[in-house]
């Protein structure tokens, strides 16, 4: 079984089209990810006409628009968000939202999602992080943009909202898209663990698949990743995001590394490679013809394989024994050959 939840995070790249939100479900389902996640918002709730845009989202959308236009493009309606659970199903994959405002957490609970998703810009949002621990049983918390601090403050928020520490899991995450490789800090993911003794995981916005799988090998429990159609379109996210093929690659890549991170620990050979050992190792063997009644000395043996013989590392004891019968060049010892 998976150890590793993998969310594809859809998030905005529908583009506000609930045929490319489809669309998208059907990638996510496609690549064998366990849950496809979007984000459920009121643009007149989430920012206001003051608010400007990141410079990533400058650079991939109207440079002229606020922020608060650019989300009115972006948002879901209540019957789009029923119509996607519901293909989700269909498709066999689990349906997962990011609500940004009170509004948008009871339309999630109303669809019966049962993980609350909280994202890195809400870290600091008291009301909403209380709201969010009164209405969801388990939590993911991204960390983006936030100290050890602020992390520990929302935990304590939450806490004391009535979240169940265990049922908490702290995402690493770095708030800038794509995020540059230097500013990953993957072992603050390992820090977090340490201080808070919750489960971690990672939410990635690098360029490519190579730092969530690092993620997991280093004991993320939750691999959150944004994905797209075409990272060419249009919109704030779809530079920073995976196309169709490489989710698949990535959702594959993270299957193996459990497969090879899952074992007891101890070094003992394994079912596999036993078939190789007499054939990659060596035996003791005679450097040349001897005959019967010689006693062997370091320079009749040479070391080659197959190990099916005696092992090289037993030369010591041959030293002086007497041979019962002749021996060609080329022969494995065995210590019925000897007195």
């Amino acid at each position: 079984m998976p150890n590793t939840i993998i969310i594809a995070e859809a998030g905005v790249n529908h583009n506000g089209d609930i045929g490319l939100a489809r669309q998208l479900i059907d990638v996510a389902a496609a690549a064998k990810a366990d849950y496809v996640k979007f984000q459920t918002f009121k643009a007149s709730k989430l920012a206001s006409p003051h608010a400007s845009k990141a410079s990533y989202q400058k650079a991939t959308t109207n440079a002229e628009e606020n922020q608060l236009t650019m989300l009115k493009k972006l948002e879901l309606d209540e019957a789009i968000h029923y119509e996607l659970k519901s293909y989700c199903e269909i498709k066999g994959i689990r349906f997962l939202s990011t609500p940004f405002d009170e509004e948008s957490i009871s339309l999630l609970k109303q669809l019966d999602v049962e993980i609350g998703k909280i994202p890195s810009g809400e870290i600091t949002n008291l009301p909403y992080l209380r709201h969010m621990a009164k209405s969801f049983p388990q939590l993911i918390i991204s960390t983006g943009m936030s100290d050890t601090t602020e992390i520990q403050d929302a935990i304590n928020a939450l806490k004391e909202a009535g979240a169940v520490p265990a049922n908490i899991t702290i995402l690493h995450c770095n708030t800038e898209y794509p995020t540059p490789m230097q500013d990953v800090n993957l072992k603050a993911m390992l820090n977090i663990a340490d201080t808070f003794g919750c489960a971690i995981g990672y939410s990635d916005h690098t360029l490519g698949i190579e730092v969530p799988i690092a993620a997991v090998a280093l004991g993320a429990t939750i691999i959150e990743k944004h994905f797209t159609l075409d990272r060419n379109m249009e919109g704030p996210d779809h530079k920073a995001s995976l196309e169709p093929a490489e989710l698949k690659a990535m959702v594959d890549a993270i299957r193996n590394i459990e497969l090879a991170v899952s074992g007891s620990g101890e070094k003992v050979p394994s079912a596999s490679e036993l078939k190789n050992k007499a054939i990659a190792r060596k035996s003791i063997v005679s450097v040349r013809d001897l005959p019967k009644g010689h006693r062997i000395m370091a320079e009749d043996m040479v070391m080659k394989r197959p190990g099916t013989g005696i092992s090289p590392m037993k030369m010591d004891t041959l030293i002086g024994k007497v041979l019962i019968h002749d021996v060609e060049a080329d022969t494995v010892f065995d210590y019925s050959h000897f007195e």
